[in-house]
């Protein structure tokens, strides 16, 4: 799970980089905004859910 959020992030900042660069592939910008809050939301869900014990 983790190389997939890695994946994730790598591709979010390389849509990022492209979209800024290249005014005409200015959709690029939005698709990498949103691959980085799924990859954000995934990171906080498995940080803020994982290895709880219970008393």
């Amino acid at each position: 799970m983790n190389i997939l959020v890695a994946v994730i992030v790598i591709a979010a900042i390389a849509l990022l980089i492209a979209g800024g660069l290249v005014p005409t592939l200015n959709f690029l910008l939005w698709v990498g905004l949103v691959l980085a809050v799924i990859a954000v939301i995934v990171f906080l869900v498995r940080y803020l859910g994982g290895n709880r014990t219970r008393a």
